[in-house]
């Protein structure tokens, strides 16, 4: 399966030992429990890696899919979470199948910054009550449910949890800093478990496990709950999707010579969706602190992340009684520290520098992300973005008043220029003309001093939507109320349809105004003041007067 498989074995070793208490913390956070994060991370693992588009890609259970989870236990309890995972799987396929994995790289990198610092923070808040040794209180909020686990904390304080969380978290911290290719997370697990039977600590385990995974079963399903469950089912796909491709695209960047596929990731991802809910697991996704391990470990091919979830599935077949003895505390500090880690500070300080458009996408996505559920911000992110980058374009259109080229050589007088300057004014069309820029083009061409005659040099305009072509046959009325006669010129393949569509040149085209070149359009109004007198007659040839600009 890979050139190099003790690599990659070795590789897939190091990966498991990093995600096992990853995989039953979150399983843990989500409300399910510690062994369906050991589900999720053995059976979603070794679908996605089979089926999916990358090769250096390790899924599982992760911190983002815990948030959003959370709420879904709270209003439709375990049976309801499993049937959003089977949900969310068809509809990761459906999105496979229509080839849709290419537009998830437009997400715009402010967007996906502010995501991760928002899931970064409601992850540790989500430690809180567990760090402080007390039971979750009731609801989805994890500011509230903070808020309260802190409060009976202080009614009656227990030290223990706190000691060990906070120093579970402090050695996986320093240690990741100076040594990052040693398991910190999983020693600190340890140690603190083995403290912790040798003292009899006060502190909450994770209790038992079953010795293996269910027997698949469908038992969950529910066809009357389908219509509630659809929307946390699309929320749900939505994260798997962005995430999943997010992490294979980081793997990408990591290693030399590999390139994911979206589409095949997504397919992967949804079958992985689609059957671990039947061996009671959570939804997945691909997992980017486990990934970027996989690839700093040496890995190569998909035989890593199948060694890692073989793995896993070894410890859950022999190791079940010791795992039951892990304190929750310690692994609420690897979820704090875990928290932490996911905070890129300097790629943070580099993206609010950037723009002020930028500091506001990443600000208002990471705040929409612990106050929202996580879809509902990235949505926000993507609008705001959205508005901001229109905002930017449509800028770029302009309303240039162009010389009608006096300086050229011919046989024109000064006074025959001097009457071209007074009554003909050419206009020239720069950039985009859509929804965004048209109210501004409008004000400008509306203001347009006294004068006979406008030609409206349209060659250069790169893209008119309706919007912009509704403004434009509206400046032109605005125009022709004034006295102005209009000429419009230079009108691109690709732009006459939204003009004739809505009707906006078709009575000039009609009246004989609209032209292939400027010069054509120059000489016709030249005519035109000729005969009502306001300019002298002459002999000259109009291609000169305009160098025969377009």
């Amino acid at each position: 399966m890979g050139r190099r498989p003790r690599r990659d074995l070795l590789a897939g070793l190091t990966v498991a030992i990093v995600a096992l208490p990853l995989a039953l913390g979150f399983g843990i956070s989500s409300g399910m429990g510690a062994e369906a994060g050991l589900a999720t991370a053995v059976v979603a693992g070794a679908l996605a890696a089979l089926f999916g588009g990358s090769g250096l890609q390790v899924s599982g259970p992760t911190g983002a899919m815990t948030v959003v989870l959370v709420p879904i236990m709270h209003a439709h309890g375990a049976s309801g979470v499993l049937m959003v995972g089977v949900l969310a799987g068809l509809l990761l396929i459906a999105l496979a199948l229509g080839r849709a994995g290419k537009y998830m790289a437009l997400v715009p990198a402010p967007v996906v910054e502010g995501f991760t610092i928002g899931i970064a923070c409601v992850i540790g808040l989500q430690q809180v009550p567990a760090a402080l040794g007390v039971p979750a209180p009731e609801g989805d909020k994890v500011v509230v449910v903070a808020w309260q686990a802190v409060q009976e904390f202080l009614t009656q304080p227990q030290w223990w949890p706190v000691a060990v969380a906070l120093i579970v978290a402090a050695v996986m911290l320093a240690g990741a800093r100076r040594w990052p290719t040693v398991p910190f997370s999983l020693l600190a697990v340890a140690a603190a478990t083995l403290l912790a039977e040798l003292a009899d600590l006060p502190l909450g385990r994770i209790g038992e496990l079953p010795a293996g995974l269910p027997a698949p079963s469908l038992a969950f399903l529910d066809v009357s709950a389908l219509s509630s469950l659809l929307a946390p089912a699309v929320a749900v796909a939505a994260l798997a999707a962005l995430e999943s491709l997010l992490s294979a695209a980081v793997a990408d960047g990591m290693s030399v010579n590999h390139k994911h596929d979206p589409d095949r990731e997504l397919f992967g991802q949804g079958l992985a969706n689609l059957v671990v809910p039947l061996f009671g697991g959570v939804p997945a996704t691909g997992a980017i602190a486990r990934t970027a391990v996989n690839v700093r470990s040496g890995a190569s091919s998909r035989l890593a992340a199948l060694a890692h979830a073989g793995i896993l599935a070894v410890i859950v077949f022999t190791a079940a009684g010791l795992v039951a003895r892990i304190p929750l505390a310690a692994l609420a500090g690897v979820l704090l520290a875990t928290s932490v880690r996911m905070v890129e500070v300097g790629s943070v300080k580099a993206m609010m520098r950037s723009t002020r458009g930028d500091a506001v996408v990443l600000v208002l996505t990471a705040i929409a992300t612990l106050a929202l559920d996580l879809v509902q911000a990235v949505i926000l992110g993507l609008i705001v973005a959205g508005a901001l980058a229109l905002r930017a374009i449509a800028r770029d259109v302009r309303l240039d008043a162009m010389p009608l080229r006096p300086d050229l050589p011919g046989d024109h007088t000064e006074q025959e220029h001097a009457l071209l300057a007074e009554h003909i004014v050419a206009y020239r069309l720069d950039g985009p003309l859509f929804f965004a820029a048209a109210h501004r083009f409008l004000l400008e061409l509306s203001e347009v001093a006294t004068v006979s005659v406008v030609i409206l040099r349209m060659s250069r305009l790169t893209t008119i939507d309706a919007s912009g072509a509704l403004v434009l046959g509206d400046a032109i009325q605005r125009l022709e109320h004034r006295g102005i006669t209009v000429y419009v010129s230079g009108i691109r393949d690709g732009h006459h349809q939204p003009l004739h569509a809505l009707g906006v040149i078709a009575r000039l085209d009609e009246a004989g105004r609209v032209f292939a070149t400027t010069p054509e359009a120059i000489a016709a109004a030249r005519d035109r003041l000729q005969h009502t007198g306001v300019l002298p007659a002459s002999t000259t040839s109009p291609s000169s007067a305009a160098g025969g600009a377009p």
